[in-house]
């Protein structure tokens, strides 16, 4: 007899947790693998940045790379007040290449 309680107790809690491993396959599919994926291609981006590229910063910054500090990992960019530097990480578009695409 209490073997048979412990069984059904078993299957029972396996059931269970069925919904809660299902919410976090679909929390890493739809959210956690797309966001690791954009991440990667961010990171590729901001190393392949080439000398004389329009790009724009996250902050909204629009100009041209004028120089690629590699040791500092920093960038130079001309704007149209002059000459200010970024970390590369703060590059987020390449304007050369939407154009480029455009036509």
């Amino acid at each position: 007899m209490l073997q048979v309680i412990f069984l059904q107790a078993e299957t029972g809690g396996l059931l269970s947790m069925l919904p809660f491993v299902a919410m976090i396959a679909v929390l890493y599919f739809f959210m956690i693998r797309p966001q690791m994926s954009r991440q990667k291609k961010e990171k590729q981006f901001q190393l392949e940045i080439k000398k004389g590229a329009k790009v724009v910063t996250g902050s909204g910054i629009h100009g041209t790379i004028a120089e690629i500090n590699e040791k500092n990992n920093t960038v130079v960019i001309e704007t149209g007040a002059g000459k200010i530097r970024f970390e590369r990480a703060a590059i987020s578009m390449e304007l050369t290449r939407k154009v480029n695409q455009a036509k």
